[in-house]
């Protein structure tokens, strides 16, 4: 049995590969504190998202679903508020839920589960950034390029900072509350807390600080950059819609990137190790679940590729740490998981047993077995991209040592991941592997109906185009969270006599 209503906390980053944290073999990046909760805690070796793109990985990161289930196609697709994510689970079990950072809800409903945001969200809330799959020619003004690349270096201040620093603050601040409301008898209940951080997501612009971690000749380049004419027709799309070739960076841009994204993963280092010295400080570390993920990968230039938006290793695979105390052995796990797995997880840890009945269908599973090493665990990712780079859906099959990614447009790819990391050789043509990739296609057909599916996407594209081009017309009422803050409780007031509001204030308490 596991132990009853522990505290969960959740520290999520932003576009951070697996593949440049120390915890997973890499040798150059500085973070200490993310090693010692991997030294401590289950390490998934193989964890994938639901789609390498930030809205559709959190929302499915949330709800336990594909993107295609609940309409996450793409980051301007709005999260319907009857979707249950884990929030609505946890809270129903008596946990306070509470959000600190990104999350890039789409839609009115900025909440989904949780009881308290502490923040708001880095991104808009609207539907401006809809894709459309109509006119793939046309390049949206709004998305990446590769000015981050070119322009990569040291800073002193960019949006991305303010924002996660107001993040750390709040979550620091919000656990010593919780601690101080718990000593004085007000709410007992267990939390569940997610900081959910935007580094090391591109720009790559770091502080001085972070950059000189680093020597500019310890900073490996990209292992293969295929050219325009070597890669697959995804890669050429992506490609064309980031503009990788018409303003291709220098050899020393590349470096620099690479090297603040570096920088930028000892800054959610360090913010992450803040959040955990106030849990402790707090007194609340004893009895708290942590895990640490990322909503998506990175390529930094690999093949020629930047950013994420495709499903080799570099852009769909995410860390995965689970840190459990007294529960679990230290131990690294080899089968593929998912974030599909993490709400059915989160609600057994939470609740101490699995949830006899489920209101819902999922698409994962829980990942208790695997962190109790039980050998029968499953070994399965499933993924979907349904959005910009595009133009028909792509989905992702990982099981065992073989990955098989999947669209109409283009031809099949299979990949024998554990013989071939970097991906170098498509086994998809073979003839010693069509019996697999037959296999592969059949499920693939049982799964999804990709002509109706594209459909879809298509038909909500066209929809959300026409609803953002008319309410932005007159009046506009956003959609973006406002934090509320009542200054009438915070800090010195005289509604409270002075000797009981400073100990209500005071933790631990003084004790005569």
């Amino acid at each position: 049995m596991l132990k009853h209503k522990q505290n969960i906390l959740i520290l999520m980053a932003d576009q951070m590969t697996p593949f440049a944290l120390s915890a997973y073999g890499h040798h150059v990046t500085k973070t200490p504190n993310m090693d010692a909760l991997a030294a401590r805690g289950v390490v998934f070796d193989s964890a994938y998202c639901a789609s390498p793109l930030c809205a559709p990985s959190r929302f499915s990161f949330l709800s336990g679903k594909l993107p295609s289930a609940i309409g996450a196609y793409d980051n301007a697709a709005e999260f319907p508020s009857q979707t249950l994510t884990f929030a609505h689970y946890l809270r129903a079990e008596g946990y306070r839920t509470i959000l600190s950072g990104k999350m890039h809800f789409c839609g009115p409903d900025q909440l989904h589960g949780f009881e308290e945001r502490l923040t708001t969200d880095i991104y808009p809330a609207d539907f401006g950034w809809t894709p459309n799959w109509d006119d793939f020619e046309t390049r949206p003004s709004w998305y990446h390029n590769m000015s981050s690349v070119i322009d990569a270096g040291p800073c002193v201040r960019t949006n991305q900072l303010d924002f996660d620093d107001e993040v750390t603050y709040t979550t620091r601040q919000k656990l010593f509350d919780i601690a101080r409301e718990r000593q004085a008898g007000k709410d007992e209940r267990p939390f569940c807390v997610v900081a959910s951080l935007t580094h090391p997501h591109d720009p790559y612009a770091i502080p001085q600080k972070y950059w000189d971690m680093y020597r500019d000749e310890d900073i490996q380049m990209p292992a293969y950059r295929d050219t325009l004419e070597a890669a697959d027709p995804h890669s050429k799309r992506l490609r064309y819609v980031c503009e990788t070739d018409k303003t291709p960076p220098t050899d020393q841009q590349i470096r620099n990137a690479r090297h603040a994204y570096y920088g930028a993963i000892s800054y959610v280092d360090a913010q992450f190790g803040a959040i955990l010295e106030a849990l402790d400080q707090a007194g609340l570390a004893g009895d708290t679940i942590v895990i640490v993920t990322s909503d998506h990968g990175e390529m930094l230039g690999e093949r020629g590729l930047w950013y994420k938006m495709t499903f080799f290793e570099g852009g769909c695979r995410v860390p995965l740490i689970v840190h459990a105390p007294g529960q679990f052995e230290a131990a690294h796990v080899s089968a593929s998981v998912s974030h599909l797995d993490l709400l059915p997880t989160l609600v057994e840890l939470g609740c101490g047993q699995p949830r006899p009945a489920w209101p819902d269908t999922l698409d994962g599973w829980s990942l208790v077995p695997h962190l109790r090493g039980e050998p029968q665990a499953h070994d399965e990712a499933i993924g979907e991209y349904l959005a910009e780079g595009a133009i028909a859906p792509v989905v992702m099959l990982r099981r065992g040592d073989f990955k098989f990614i999947h669209t109409p447009s283009d031809p099949d790819q299979l990949f024998n991941v554990t013989a071939d990391p970097l991906e170098r050789t498509n086994l998809a043509a073979l003839p010693e592997h069509a019996a697999r990739v037959a296999a592969f296609r059949e499920e693939i057909a049982a799964r999804w109906d990709l002509d109706a599916l594209r459909e879809e996407v298509v038909q909500s594209q066209r929809r959300r185009q026409f609803h953002f081009e008319a309410t932005t017309q007159g009046v506009i009422e956003s959609w973006d969270w406002q934090p509320s803050v009542d200054a009438s409780q915070r800090y010195m007031r005289n509604h409270i006599d002075l000797d009981t509001l400073e100990a209500m204030a005071r933790f631990p308490a003084v004790t005569r």
